[in-house]
């Protein structure tokens, strides 16, 4: 029988291919062996974890001092963040560089300009964006950074994270005037975006988000490693380093080279 090819993903910003589980590329037996095993290694991480396992962090700053680091430099980043994403269309959608996320991203709508991807540094962008690399580099346990770029009238529907190892920091950088038209649902609670404050989560835990409102959203997004004991540790550290091998992390690494590549290309006489 002859592999059907994965639907093409449209990138302009008005696309309207909505999000789907068939547009996954077919699971491989090291990513079907790794979706067994995460719920009983999420298990042991949350028995060593040395901070609340919380779907939320209240007080971000208390818990993570590094956090009012990207706070009290947050117009820095914001400069950056505008500087790169000033045309749009040359920032990659997410769904088109990673086929894995087709399953939540609308095509063309949620866009990504990467900084660090599970410990990969993009050169060519911390390079961009200098002050936002070193200030992201200062992160103890840093797995990624990104500024993620969310048009209007856009939904990510429910869906749940990779890792207990690491938990999720958002950096309001553009927030729509109209904030309770631009949430975040984690479990049962409902979150808003402040330019300039994190939000600090376990995406672990069931989440959605929705821009509902007429203006683009922006946040820099921080991946970094929950603090564990010893067995924590060593569980987390071998179930991450086996994601960032796999395809998963690879086809987006190739694709961010890919679309790179291809715009390049456009933009030559």
């Amino acid at each position: 029988m002859t592999e059907t090819a994965p639907a093409t993903i449209p990138d302009s910003l008005d696309a309207k291919l909505p999000p789907s589980s068939k547009l996954l590329p077919k699971k491989s037996l090291v990513l079907r062996f790794g979706k067994w095993i995460q719920p009983k290694t999420n298990r042991w991480i949350a028995r060593s974890s040395r901070i609340p396992d919380i779907p939320v962090y209240d007080d971000p700053p208390a818990t993570f001092p590094w956090v009012k680091l990207l706070e009290d430099n947050w117009e820095v980043i914001r400069a950056e963040a505008a500087a790169v994403l000033q045309d749009l269309e040359s920032v990659p959608p997410l769904a088109t560089i990673s086929p894995d996320h087709r399953r939540i991203a609308p095509a063309g709508r949620w866009r990504s300009f990467f900084l660090v991807g599970y410990r990969y540094r993009d050169e060519e962008n911390c390079r961009r964006c200098p002050r936002t690399a070193a200030l992201v580099a200062q992160v103890p346990g840093l797995n990624s950074a990104f500024f993620s770029v969310l048009v209007p009238d856009t939904q990510l529907p429910s869906h749940t994270g990779v890792s207990k190892s690491f938990l999720t920091c958002h950096l309001g950088l553009q927030v729509p005037r109209e904030s309770d038209k631009c949430r975040m649902r984690v479990v049962d609670r409902w979150l808003e975006w402040r330019e300039g404050k994190c939000l600090v989560f376990d995406d672990v835990y069931n989440h959605e988000v929705r821009n509902d409102s007429d203006e683009t959203r922006i946040v820099l997004l921080v991946q970094f490693k929950r603090p564990v004991g010893p067995i924590g540790w060593l569980v987390g550290n071998l179930f991450l380093e086996g994601v960032r091998r796999s395809r998963f992390v690879q086809d987006a690494r190739r694709g961010i080279a890919r679309w790179r590549d291809d715009h390049a290309a456009l933009q030559r006489p």
